[in-house]
C-alpha cells in the first residue's frame, strides 16, 4: 500500500510541468489573432466612444499641460514643430511614420515574438494589451488637446501644411477616431515595447540597434508634428514600463516558486497517505494474525 505516493508525486510533477510548458509556449495562432481583432476594434471604438463629451475639457487640460511644461523647461514641441516645417521633405516622411508606423512595427514584433521568442510571447503580449487598456482611462479622465490644435501657441499641423499624407489627412480619418486621446502616448508607449524587445531579445546587431533607434525616433515624430506633448510621451512610456514589470512578475516570476510550492505539498500528502495506507495495513494484517491464532 506505500507504493501509492510515487503515482500521485508523479501526478503533481506532470502538473507542474504542464503549468510550466503553458507559460512557456505561444497560444494557438487563431486564438491569438482572434483576440488581437476583438482588442484593436474594442480600443478603436472606445477611444470614438469617449470623445462624444464635448472638446472643452481637451483645450483646457491641453492650457495646463503647456503651463507645467514652460515652468519646469520641457516645453520642446514648438521648437521641434517650427524646424521640421523648414524641411519639407523631412516633415512629409515624418506624417508618414506617425500614420503607419506603430501599427507595422508592433505588429510584426507580435508575430516575430511569436515564431522566434514563444517563451516570451505571453508576458509580452499581456503587458501591452494590459497597458493599452490602461491608457483608455487616460482618455477618458484627461482628455487632451494635441499642440497642432492650438494655433494661437504658434504650432503648425504639417499634414494640412502641406497637403501631405498623415493619420488625420481627410475628414473621414479624423471622424473615425478620438483625436483628443493625447494623455497618455501610445505612440511613445508601444514603440518603447518594440524597442526593449528587439534589444533585449534580438540576437544581430542590427536589430538591437534599431530597438534604440525606434523609440527615439517616435518621439521626435510624435513632438515634431504637433500630435503630442513631451508630458505625453513620458507617461506612456512610464505606463508600458509598468506593465511589462507587473507582467513579468505575474508569468515569469511567480509561476516558478507556485510550481515547486504545489509539487512539494502534493509530495508531502502522497507521502503522509502513504504512510496512513501503510499503516492502517500493518494493523489490519496484525489483528488478522491475532484472530487466526
Amino acid at each position: 500500500m506505500a507504493q501509492s505516493a510515487p503515482p500521485t508525486t508523479r501526478r503533481g510533477e506532470a502538473g507542474a510541468t504542464r503549468m510550466r510548458r503553458r507559460v512557456l509556449t505561444a497560444p494557438p495562432v487563431w486564438r491569438e489573432l482572434l483576440l488581437l481583432v476583438l482588442f484593436y476594434t474594442g480600443y478603436t471604438l472606445t477611444r470614438v466612444v469617449l470623445v462624444q463629451g464635448g472638446t472643452g475639457p481637451a483645450f483646457a487640460h491641453a492650457d495646463e499641460i503647456l503651463r507645467v511644461e514652460r515652468y519646469l523647461g520641457l516645453d520642446v514641441e514648438l521648437h521641434l514643430n517650427q524646424t521640421l516645417l523648414t524641411v519639407p521633405w523631412l516633415a512629409r516622411t515624418a506624417n508618414v511614420f506617425y500614420a503607419t508606423m506603430h501599427f507595422i512595427v508592433t505588429l510584426g514584433v507580435v508575430i516575430w515574438l511569436y515564431r522566434y521568442r514563444p517563451q516570451h510571447y505571453r508576458w509580452l503580449r499581456t503587458s501591452i494589451m494590459t497597458a493599452t487598456a490602461v491608457a483608455l482611462i487616460g482618455f477618458w479622465l484627461y482628455p487632451l488637446a494635441p499642440p497642432r490644435f492650438l494655433h494661437g501657441e504658434g504650432f503648425v499641423d504639417p499634414v494640412t501644411a502641406l497637403h501631405s499624407l498623415g493619420l488625420y489627412a481627410s475628414d473621414a480619418s479624423g471622424s473615425l477616431t478620438n483625436q483628443y486621446a493625447a494623455m497618455p502616448s501610445m505612440h511613445a508607449g508601444w514603440s518603447l515595447w518594440c524597442g526593449l524587445i528587439l534589444f533585449k531579445l534580438a540576437s544581430q546587431k542590427w536589430a538591437k540597434a534599431l530597438g534604440v533607434l525606434y523609440p527615439a525616433t517616435t518621439v521626435f515624430v510624435i513632438l515634431s508634428t504637433a500630435n503630442h506633448y513631451l508630458l505625453d510621451a513620458v507617461a506612456g512610456m512610464a505606463l508600458i514600463s509598468g506593465a511589462l514589470w507587473v507582467s513579468w512578475i505575474l508569468y515569469m516570476r511567480c509561476p516558478a516558486p507556485i510550481i515547486i510550492a504545489r509539487a512539494r505539498v502534493t509530495h508531502r500528502l502522497a507521502q503522509r497517505s502513504g504512510r496512513s495506507t501503510g499503516g492502517s495495513g500493518a494493523g489490519s494484517a496484525a489483528t488478522g494474525g491475532a484472530t487466526r491464532s
